[in-house]
């Protein structure tokens, strides 16, 4: 284990190298993070999922800097540049980019300028006037003239011996990183529209004359410029002032004032020029792609979080309907644990007739299957339907129920597999009852893209997304626990230490012999050893076992010391299950061990209170606006009840009932200034909002959640104007700024900004 890298990452995460060691060993023999943070908590000193998470890719991201730095030593001694010194400096390198630097000199490359100039013999010449003493560049480079080489006059040689000193320039590590801080502190973001495409690109006409510094501008409006350069609409450059570029070159290397330093000057300026601005250019774009990157996949995956961690229905019986007024209403019966018991279509608003038979189903077949819920879909027609269905006062909760993804749900190879005799609107009806009475169980079904939440999922590192998106998912399974006997086999693969293989097992054994009746039974199961074992037991459940701790997150590895507490205070385990009192007079200290200290205590006294605890809120039923089904019933200063649908880093997205969510600025989520919007907002979160502004032409909602918002009558068109997001993923679109700065600027403000800036 590099010692070094341990502590450098515990530099850098603020924390002890002890932890950081014993995380890196705990990986390394296949913990998963959910389990070190859960069950290792002496170990690593209760770190969380968070730094474990940290800990586990920073390590990754060390091993993949070694393997280059072995490749590049290889490289270097095979092509005879290897000395002692160099040796050292790469094995020093901390970055990929400061190892890139050093080994670029030595780097096989292409044919240059230099190269060609190298081979005229012209080298010499070029050393003599980087060294800038005093000669006479012309009168020197007369030696140098060789007609076999075709260097025909003196101005030839002296034109070679700059590229070999231009590329002297852009190969020296110094000046690489002088210029990386210059683009990043100096440089600017100038996006212009390619003539002809103002029409096609319309959604990006903020960027049609776009200035923004490179340190200040927000992801998601690099990941909006960037996805319309890459659908040619507009050209985005990344420049800083190059006057301020060259001069900060110059002052690396000029140490005179004669006329070889003046040759000297045209290399850099010809290096700047040429080689480094592209360059340097390339890798600011590359390393602001990434930085836009992680932050939109950060906002992805909490929105995600938030969406899986909702509260759940619970077991109830459920009647799920996917609205569909021309082909008619999908109804399906669930029973408590989400099987299909019956299915029918329903036809309102298709005449009178048609109206009361759809009536009389929904009363019969919710006293028929005993219906204690009915969820609906919030598709097109699912507002008309859900007042339908309230007029009949059924006595059961009525919810409105996203249907984002259900649909790629139900052509899937799962759905096809489990509903192999119904067709896609029966299952997509299902899914939307499942995710009524458990989101997380059946989400984990759905690639986390198709959910409808995050924003330019699909611009992004799409490896780096799926890794976090599949942490998030694991940490949320895990942190509510699974069933054994009812988990599908995709929920199963996300709990600690199994994967697709040991939960297809799992399901298949219990097919073939029936429930679970302990965690030991699990040992059973093919292939699923003690590793495995140890790594997934405490996260799954097993309700009605002969030992209630099978249905708690207490992990088997600690029923012992359960026990040993138990006839301490000479009780059963059920009696300290059940009564407060006796888990008050434990003296944790008297059960300290070497592998056992009172983190692991504390939290089995705790789960003892609540064996098998869901994390999650409990259900509160919510309901929109009789009445406003459609962006047509909308007023100016209406005020809204509203279900978060979306949050990015330019506001919230808010469900208000009309198939349209609206937009939350982030100037306007609150009477006070907000960074981060989801400091204020959560996914799913139950808010009031008041319209400020309707756009019909465009399809958008303006909304603010502040108490006495400032209304605009007048229905607007703007370039500005926020655009509501439609159940698909949206285009990219700059939401308004709040600042002035980063407004659209005008022509002439535009070029007087390029002025400024020194780019024009």
């Amino acid at each position: 284990m590099n010692q070094s890298h341990l502590q450098l990452i515990a530099q850098e995460l603020n924390i002890r190298i002890n932890q950081v060691e014993a995380v890196a060993n705990l990986l390394a023999a296949g913990g998963t993070v959910p389990f070190i943070a859960r069950y290792r908590k002496e170990a690593t000193d209760s770190l969380d999922e968070v730094a474990i998470t940290s800990i586990r890719d920073r390590l990754d991201q060390l091993t993949e800097l070694d393997k280059r730095r072995e490749s590049i030593l290889k490289s270097l001694e095979e092509h005879g540049h290897l000395n002692d010194d160099l040796q050292k400096k790469v094995e020093a390198a901390k970055t990929l980019t400061e190892l890139e630097d050093i080994y670029l000199p030595y780097r096989p490359k292409r044919r240059t300028r230099a190269t060609i100039a190298r081979e005229k013999g012209l080298e010499p010449l070029a050393q003599q006037l980087f060294d800038q003493e005093s000669i006479q560049p012309k009168q020197e480079a007369l030696n140098y003239i060789d007609a076999e080489k075709e260097v025909d006059s003196a101005e030839d040689a002296l034109a070679g011996a700059r590229d070999i000193m231009a590329e002297w320039v852009s190969e020296n590590q110094q000046a690489r990183e002088q210029m990386r801080t210059h683009y990043e502190t100096r440089g600017t973001f100038r996006s212009k529209v390619i003539p002809g495409k103002e029409e096609e690109g319309a959604k990006y006409r903020d960027y049609f004359e776009w200035l923004e510094p490179v340190s200040q501008a927000p992801s998601h409006r690099i990941l909006a410029m960037r996805r319309a350069e890459k659908e040619g609409m507009l050209t985005l450059r990344i420049l800083p002032p190059e006057e301020e570029a060259i001069a900060s070159l110059e002052s690396l290397f000029i140490r005179a004032q004669n006329e070889a330093a003046g040759q000297v000057k045209l290399a850099i300026e010809d290096c700047y020029k040429r080689l480094l601005s592209t360059s340097i250019e390339t890798e600011i774009r590359l390393n602001t792609k990434k930085r836009a990157d992680e932050d939109a996949i950060q906002i992805f995956t909490e929105n995600l979080r938030q969406l899986l961690m909702a509260a759940p229905l619970g077991q109830k019986n459920v009647m799920a309907i996917d609205p569909g007024f021309r082909t008619g209403c999908k109804l399906v019966c669930l029973d408590r644990q989400g099987k299909l018991e019956f299915t029918d279509t329903i036809y309102p608003g298709q005449g009178a007739g048609r109206d009361a038979e759809a009536r009389e189903k929904l009363t019969q077949y919710t006293k028929q299957y005993a219906i204690e819920a009915i969820a609906i879909g919030n598709g097109t027609g699912g507002r008309e339907l859900e007042s339908m269905v309230r007029e009949l006062s059924l006595g059961v909760s009525i919810v409105m129920v996203n249907e984002s993804g259900a649909s790629v749900y139900s052509a899937s190879e799962l759905a096809r597999e489990e509903f192999a005799d119904y067709d896609l609107t029966v299952r997509g009806s299902v899914s939307i009852g499942r995710r009524l009475m458990d989101p997380l169980a059946e989400l984990v079904k759905i690639d986390p893209k198709s959910i409808g939440v995050g924003q330019y999922q699909h611009d992004v590192d799409q490896n780096a997304l799926k890794n976090s998106l599949d942490d998030v998912v694991m940490s949320c399974v895990n942190a509510v626990g699974v069933e054994v006997n009812t988990a599908s086999k995709q929920l199963l693969t996300y709990v600690s230490g199994l994967g697709p293989q040991l939960a297809g097992n799992i399901v298949a054994y219990r097919d073939e012999n029936g429930p679970f009746k302990s965690r030991a039974a699990l040992k059973k199961v093919p292939r699923l050893g003690p590793k495995a074992f140890e790594q997934a037991a405490g996260f799954l459940r097993i309700q009605d076992a002969k030992n209630p701790l099978d249905a708690s997150a207490v992990h088997p590895e600690s029923y012992t010391l359960v026990d040993a507490i138990s006839r301490d205070l000479q009780t059963t385990l059920q009696d300290l299950i059940q009564k407060d009192d006796l888990r008050k007079q434990i003296d944790l200290n008297r059960y300290v061990t070497e592998t056992v200290g009172l983190p692991t205590l504390t939290d089995i006294i705790e789960e003892l209170g609540k064996p098998g605890r869901d994390p999650r809120d409990q259900f509160e039923a919510f309901s929109f606006t009789e009445g406003v089904n459609t962006p047509n019933d909308l007023v100016i200063g209406m005020k809204l009840p509203g279900l978060v649908t979306n949050i990015t880093a330019f506001g919230a997205f808010v469900d208000i009932g009309v198939h349209q969510d609206g937009l939350v600025h982030i100037s306007q989520l609150a009477d006070k200034f907000v960074k981060n919007p989801a400091d204020v907002v959560h996914v799913q979160q139950k808010v009031n909002v008041t319209v400020l502004e309707i756009d019909h032409a465009r399809n958008r909602i303006a909304l603010s959640m502040r108490q006495s918002p400032e209304t605009k009558p007048e229905a607007r068109s703007s370039a500005n104007t926020p655009k509501t997001q439609p159940k698909k993923t949206r285009s990219p679109q700059k939401a308004r700024p709040q600042k002035k700065r980063e407004e659209p600027v005008s022509n002439t403000a535009f070029a007087d900004a390029l002025k400024k800036a020194g780019l024009k």
